[in-house]
């Protein structure tokens, strides 16, 4: 797997210091493939930009909790699974001229009713020579938790 075996770990604590109102520090959760590193950088250099150096993947997470948990209701535990599904071995590259993201290639049932591709959205100039993962978006989650909590 693209995530180190103490991933989980690490985001949750940086989830949980931006929920404190405190600054997190970046920490490194993981790395692309080697397929995916390949195929980021061919993209990159088919665009005419600069080749990304390193293959390793740090978080944050200000913005991820802020969008994900704040505005749509996820709990810290979903996004972790989002994370995950979005940055497994399988999950494929996806570059357009606004972002670049690996999206996980098999549907997850997201608790919610939903079945989601998750995708993991990348920083790539910020925190060089590594990405940064910027954002974890559940493609499909047409019902948004903060909607289901305030109907039951």
């Amino acid at each position: 797997m693209s995530l180190l075996v103490n991933a989980s770990a690490l985001i949750r604590a940086n989830l949980e210091e931006v929920a404190r109102g405190r600054k997190a520090h970046s920490v490194v959760i993981g790395s692309f493939t080697a397929e995916q590193f390949a195929m980021l950088n061919q993209l990159k250099a088919a665009a005419q930009l600069p080749e990304l150096e390193s293959p390793e993947i740090v978080f944050i997470g200000s913005h991820v909790y802020q969008s994900r948990v704040q505005r749509d209701g996820y709990t810290i535990d979903d996004v972790i699974l989002q994370i995950q599904h979005a940055m497994a071995v399988s999950a494929k590259v996806q570059s357009t001229v606004r972002m670049t993201a690996l999206k996980s290639t098999a549907r997850r049932k997201d608790g919610y009713g939903n079945e989601v591709l998750d995708e993991a959205v990348f920083e790539l100039t910020q925190r060089k020579p590594r990405a940064e993962l910027y954002s974890v978006i559940p493609k499909g989650d047409r019902v948004l938790p903060k909607n289901v909590r305030s109907v039951a």
